[in-house]
């Protein structure tokens, strides 16, 4: 388009922002502004609308400038389609793999939707809320070193023993991935966390405070510190549960882990500490003990055994003995009843001979006496006595 022909053919001899060509005269050559004048505001806004008026001509309409756009039925129709389309879009949602979502129609539960892509009326009819309820959440209870402004520590409590210890544990927690009620429940894990409690980290810790002190409580100084600290953790955990449980929280206590169970000074732990091994001590102590009984009685058992067993070869030995013995002396007494004299003279002699055998004596007989002294060789009967005991 020409230079002058900018303002829709009013006049001519005007630039292309509506206003005359500046000359280089004053002010009064041919009427116009002196060369160092800016543009009129009123002629820009004006040259601006022309602009608008080219670019968006009306449809069918006449009129100076050409026309417009015109808003029709048809275009409104396509416009509130497009609306439409949009929000029922709007009603998609992505659940992840470790979430759960809740759907719920104007603020009342709906249902529990697991991971994947899903659809729902869009809002304000129906809306979704996600939770996370594959994820370990870890909440650490540490013992306070030291009382600030007279305030008493978290850590410090109260034992059945009226004495002071020192606790830090830790609780680790998730919410309960149920997708539908339990048994006499109106609502799932996920929806009573999600519309049930409002800080869910205040409430787990203030439970789980209040249910440690109250097993502490039950149980005396020297079982918390030592070998009850593993029932401590898991009756506290239990005690934990049920709390919530009864608040329908939707939560799920997964472990209670005792780190810290001292007393509160350093003098009492280390006499506690000294308690500690003097008790190793007794166990080592009595595991030795052990070990020697293990390792005598069995020798013991032994002995006695192999006592009972020669005592019992011995009784038979004597046993069987006597019975021979007496069997012995029943023939015997069988002959003697039937040759009384014979077997007593023999018995005589067998007895002498058993008691005199052995002696260095020689016995004469009364009538040898008289008469010639009968020679005696002695040397040769004691060296027979001699050769028949060597044999």
């Amino acid at each position: 388009m020409p230079w002058q022909d900018n303002s829709g053919n009013r006049g001519g001899g005007r630039g292309p922002w509506g206003q005359p060509p500046r000359g280089n005269g004053g002010p009064n050559n041919g009427g116009g502004r002196g060369g160092g004048e800016p543009p009129d505001l009123e002629d820009l806004l004006q040259a601006s609308r022309q602009r608008l008026k080219r670019a968006f001509p009306r449809g069918g309409g006449g009129g100076r400038g050409g026309g417009g756009f015109q808003f029709t039925r048809a275009t409104g129709g396509l416009i509130a389609g497009a609306l439409v389309a949009l929000w029922m879009i709007s009603g998609f949602y992505q659940v992840d793999t470790k979430e759960l979502a809740v759907v719920t129609t104007f603020g009342k539960f709906q249902n529990v939707t697991g991971p994947g892509l899903h659809w729902h009326l869009p809002t304000p009819i129906q809306n979704v809320r996600k939770a996370p309820v594959e994820t370990q959440n870890e909440m650490s209870i540490p013992a306070t070193p030291a009382r600030r402004g007279g305030a008493m520590p978290e850590g410090l409590m109260l034992t059945g023993d009226k004495n002071i210890v020192d606790v830090a544990f830790v609780v680790q927690w998730k919410i309960k991935s149920g997708r539908v009620a339990e048994e006499g429940d109106e609502l799932p894990g996920v929806a009573k966390y999600l519309f049930n409690i409002d800080n869910p980290e205040i409430l787990v810790r203030m439970i789980s405070e209040a249910a440690m002190r109250e097993v502490v409580g039950r149980n005396t100084l020297d079982y918390v510190q030592t070998d009850g600290r593993a029932e401590v953790a898991q009756e506290s955990g239990e005690l934990m549960q049920t709390a919530l449980d009864a608040y329908e929280a939707g939560i799920e206590i997964s472990r209670v882990n005792l780190t810290l169970a001292e007393p509160p000074t350093d003098e009492v732990n280390e006499a506690f500490r000294d308690v500690q091994a003097a008790e190793q001590n007794q166990a080592t102590v009595i595991q030795q003990a052990r070990q020697y009984t293990n390792q005598v009685v069995p020798e013991a058992r032994g002995q006695a055994q192999r006592i009972l067993e020669e005592a019992g070869a011995y009784a038979a030995e004597r046993t069987a003995d006597a019975r021979g013995q007496a069997a012995r002396f029943n023939e015997i007494y069988a002959e003697y009843a039937q040759a009384p004299e014979v077997t007593r003279q023999r018995m005589y002699l067998e007895t002498v001979e058993r008691v005199l055998g052995d002696m260095d004596k020689i016995i004469v007989e009364e009538g040898a006496g008289s008469g010639v002294v009968p020679y005696l060789p002695l040397d040769q009967v004691r060296r027979q006595q001699q050769q028949g005991g060597s044999n």
